[in-house]
């Protein structure tokens, strides 16, 4: 990750300390030293997002946080991130984690369960690779420490793993990937780790798995190649976005369409 405009760091490690008080544009950009317009254009060329939508994914990281660790009502916790309306935090919550906040709440067991499966998976193959497939988005995932366990890898509509991915699948082990018939736009491409053994609450609440994310697009025009993509898992930096997405629901879907394929 690039070093450039190394002060957005403090402003982060601002942000952290101030997540439950009001934090809008001009008290990031005072304490910054810029102007909002030069502070926001600054900060979304070093994170990848705006400073706001930034804000907003920290509150909803410290949500699910909240859910786990705390017996706080949803109706509550939706208070504690700074939202005055339950059914907006909600809303917001569900189309980012990916379940209701209740559902992520009750899905330590499901998170235990699917790891366990996964584990005891023989074959990981989803399907023959298609001869006519076309805008192949092809790649190899390294690591930057020893690691055994799963990855969990996407295309994401934005430069943050939220929501499902447009395309995704995980992989048994580093090593090469290729999502095939990709639609023609604009995709981000995010990767995560789950090390076997790792414990429920680890899963739910990914503050240290191995990530990587690419704050520069792929484009996927018709027809057309798109370069190899090299990506290397690394801890988790200051700069990273949170890890929204409920990584259970992936590999949920993933074991899914594993057993639909051994049907066929």
């Amino acid at each position: 990750m690039t070093d450039r405009y190394s002060e957005i760091d403090e402003v982060i490690a601002y942000i952290h300390q101030h997540i439950y008080d009001p934090l809008p544009l001009s008290r990031l950009a005072q304490y910054a030293g810029y102007s909002p317009y030069h502070f926001t254009r600054i900060f979304k060329e070093r994170i990848g997002l705006s400073p706001l939508y930034y804000v907003s994914s920290l509150r909803l990281q410290k949500a699910k946080d909240l859910l786990l660790r705390t017996n706080l009502t949803v109706r509550d916790i939706a208070l504690e991130i700074g939202q005055q309306s339950l059914g907006t935090f909600t809303t917001r919550f569900t189309e980012r984690v990916g379940v209701t906040p209740s559902e992520f709440r009750n899905s330590t067991l499901q998170a235990g369960n699917h790891l366990c499966s996964l584990q005891m998976l023989s074959d990981w193959r989803m399907s023959s690779p298609a001869v006519t497939a076309h805008n192949q988005i092809r790649g190899t995932v390294q690591a930057e420490i020893p690691f055994e366990g799963v990855i969990l890898i996407g295309l994401f509509a934005k430069p943050i793993p939220e929501g499902l991915p447009l395309y995704g699948t995980l992989l048994s082990s580093l090593g090469d990937f290729c999502f095939m018939n990709v639609t023609p736009g604009t995709y981000y491409l995010m990767a995560t780790s789950v090390s076997w053994g790792m414990c429920a609450m680890d899963i739910l609440l990914p503050h240290t798995t191995l990530r990587t994310r690419s704050k520069e697009p792929l484009l996927v025009n018709p027809f057309s190649s798109v370069p190899h993509q090299q990506v290397t898992l690394h801890v988790p930096r200051l700069d990273d976005p949170p890890i929204l997405i409920s990584l259970p629901i992936l590999m949920n879907r993933f074991l899914s369409r594993v057993l639909q394929n051994s049907h066929r």
